[in-house]
């Protein structure tokens, strides 16, 4: 796990950068944090420096909104703030974005956790203050994690 600590937003490509080059293989990041904590904004800078030029909101009411970066390249970008029922993602279609082989950029993954793919990787966001941030970048996918569970038991 990587650990970022940011006193102003002027910080925050570093941060993009360190969660781009910590993907490897993975497509599915989980973006957690409190209302505010700033997942979108990262988000916009993630997108920016994957080559994207549209403009990067969070997609609270449309669920997910899609992005194009170099090359041709695919980002879809989820909120599922407002998901109030696991079957609303499958009404969508999730799997078909989780799987793709596109990157998904997920806010609000506790609202559908139990379908995030077991490679996902996680970016957990703490407010330290007004302008403070700590970003903790957890690159252990839960597969690995439950291979982990699984060896401490034989």
């Amino acid at each position: 796990m990587k650990t970022i600590h940011i006193t102003s937003q002027d910080d925050l490509p570093d941060v993009a950068e360190a969660v781009i080059e910590a993907l490897g293989r993975r497509t599915v990041v989980a973006f957690r944090g409190e209302m505010g904590a700033g997942k979108t904004t990262l988000i916009r800078e993630i997108a920016a420096q994957l080559g994207a030029t549209d403009t990067v909101t969070s997609p609270t009411f449309a669920i997910v909104n899609q992005y194009k970066g170099k090359g041709g390249r695919r980002i879809h970008h989820f909120d599922f703030y407002r998901i109030n029922d696991v079957r609303e993602a499958y009404d969508f279609g999730y799997e078909e974005y989780f799987y793709s082989g596109d990157l998904c950029l997920v806010e609000w993954p506790e609202k559908i956790e139990q379908l995030l793919p077991d490679n996902v990787m996680t970016v957990r966001i703490t407010v330290d203050s007004d302008t403070a941030r700590t970003f903790e970048i957890d690159s252990v996918s839960y597969t690995h994690l439950r291979a982990h569970e699984t060896d401490q038991y034989l």
